[in-house]
């Protein structure tokens, strides 16, 4: 691995412990960043976007409660509003979020963080 890597993180979230564990257990330095006290700005989510395989749907956290509160059709906005509804609200996200610039994981997943690594 060539890059620097990106955690966000949120402290209570479990799969998160568990990313920062298996972090830890491997001696990788990353910049943590807490989600919701410094939430990815509308270009970082770009970048983000930029190494999914779905895009939205692979970010957006829909089981989420923040994200069943919405009183908005996400099908009727445009990436812009989507990115800025967001940024502002970091609570719909999946977590973790892992990227290094080139590779990203959205959520715990073992495997993939070993293949980041690798």
């Amino acid at each position: 691995m060539n890059h620097h890597l990106t955690f966000y993180t949120y402290p209570s979230c479990t799969s998160c412990r568990k990313a920062k564990a298996f972090l830890k257990e491997k001696g990788i330095d990353y910049d943590e960043r807490h989600l919701f006290k410094e939430p990815p700005s509308v270009e970082e989510l770009l970048e983000i976007i930029k190494m999914t395989h779905n895009g939205m749907d692979d970010i957006l956290s829909t089981r989420s409660r923040k994200f069943k509160e919405l009183d908005k059709d996400i099908e009727d906005m445009t990436v812009s509003e989507l990115l800025e509804m967001i940024s502002e609200e970091p609570r719909l996200l999946r977590r973790p979020i892992i990227f290094d610039g080139e590779k990203l994981i959205i959520g715990y997943n073992r495997t993939a963080m070993q293949d980041l690594l690798a």
